[in-house]
């Protein structure tokens, strides 16, 4: 057995034996702490924790020193596109000149600059790119993240992204889910006659996905410009035949019916949000879907940012996600997220925390494995430097406030 104990913690962030699935309204003011604890990992579970005064015998095992540290459960990034081919730096001088996203897009930018790049790429080159990327943002203290396909939009390409990120799953530490997204965009051949690749999708790529049981989920950007709620319809009808729980990109451009399409179909979270108002929030808080706010897109496109504060303060959930791609969110820095949230959301920390740990792993259908320091959850954790409070975590915005990143119980 395995064995490692963790002492004079400074603080033990997000401790608790009977957490919530997820923290909503003012309880994401609230996180559970244990001032001067120990923490006791055992084959790669959280066994048990509690104030140094009753520290267990420490035996055999390794032992870290945590003194003047904060442990906190890794961040769990619930979107992310980190599967792609190339980067898209040309792109970002377009829209320094002026150039919309959605000016980009009709010239053949955008999602389908991506989709070209990765119907050439090559599988083995792209596996190892994304393992460099996911390297990257362990770093960071990432221990969870979902990655979407939807940069193939054929059904050769999307079931090649779809099978590396299974490797991805199999040879990574990180906790790793999986989504179909082949309604990510129209592809210019299908431009004038869009239901015809929406029958593509249905026909075609859901069933190959199924049959070699490659996503966990399917996703559709139902939004202006991409696919309607009549198409969303029709692509999450055929994907509940397969068992696959919906997560929605939505009304990122417009008030375009994303989030009610979304909740009608009981999907796990609908993300972006950045057009949401009175009614799209009544229609959350009569469900069990989680809002999701991207920040980091909204950043790098000089969108409108999503209305954070009147989401919780109307009671709800809220998690945050980086939106990892290389068109609109050229990063995984949760960290930067967490700050973001403070500065341009008007989170407070422990608001931020609670979106990228206990609701990020909510908005993933993992709440019962990570997001919180619970007994019998799987270790992912963070051990930060010597820093000063939990507030320091989104203050020094440019400074990597991790020291070390466990998962599955063990060192990375």
């Amino acid at each position: 057995m395995s064995t490692l104990l963790i002492k004079n913690i400074k603080q033990l962030v997000s401790a608790s034996n009977t957490p919530p699935d997820k923290a909503a309204g003012k309880t994401m003011q609230e996180i559970p702490v244990i001032e001067n604890a120990w923490l006791l990992i055992q084959d790669g579970i959280i066994r048990n924790f509690g104030p140094m005064s009753e520290i267990p015998h420490p035996g055999n095992g390794e032992i870290i020193d945590a003194s003047d540290r904060f442990v906190l459960p890794a961040w769990c990034d619930s979107h992310t596109h980190l599967v792609f081919a190339k980067s898209r730096e040309i792109e970002y001088t377009d829209k320094i000149r002026g150039l919309s996203y959605e000016e980009i897009a009709k010239r053949g930018g955008g999602i389908l600059n991506s989709a070209k790049m990765m119907q050439e790429a090559d599988e083995e080159q792209l596996f190892k790119d994304a393992m460099i990327r996911l390297q990257e943002i362990v770093r960071w203290g990432t221990g969870a993240v979902e990655i979407k396909s939807g940069y193939g939009l054929t059904t050769e390409t999307e079931l090649k992204m779809l099978r590396v990120i299974k490797r991805l799953k199999n040879e990574s530490p990180v906790t790793i889910r999986s989504t179909f997204l082949g309604a990510h965009a129209v592809p210019a051949q299908f431009k004038g006659n869009p239901d015809k690749y929406v029958d593509l999708v249905i026909n075609e790529m859901l069933p190959a996905v199924a049959e070699e049981q490659l996503a966990d989920f399917v996703d559709v950007f139902c939004d202006r410009g991409f696919f309607s709620v009549n198409q969303t319809d029709r692509i999450l009808d055929a994907a509940t035949k397969y068992g696959l729980q919906p997560k929605i990109h939505a009304n990122e451009l417009d008030f375009s019916g994303g989030i009610q399409t979304g909740i009608k179909h009981k999907a796990l979270s609908v993300d972006h949000l950045e057009y949401t108002g009175e009614e799209e929030i009544r229609a959350l808080l009569n469900s069990d879907t989680m809002p999701v706010i991207l920040p980091g897109a909204a950043f790098f496109l000089n969108l409108k940012y999503a209305p954070a504060r009147e989401i919780i303060d109307a009671g709800l959930p809220l998690t945050l996600a980086t939106d990892f791609n290389p068109g609109s969110s050229p990063s995984g820095n949760m960290q930067l997220i967490i700050s973001m949230a403070s500065i341009l959301y008007k989170m407070l920390p422990r608001e931020a925390i609670n979106a990228v740990t206990i609701n990020g792993a909510y908005a993933m259908g993992l709440q019962n494995e990570l997001g919180t320091i619970t007994k019998g959850k799987k270790a992912n954790l963070i051990i930060t430097k010597a820093i000063p409070s939990i507030e320091y975590i989104p203050y020094a915005y440019g400074e990597n406030k991790v020291e070390q990143t466990i998962l599955n119980g063990v060192i990375q």
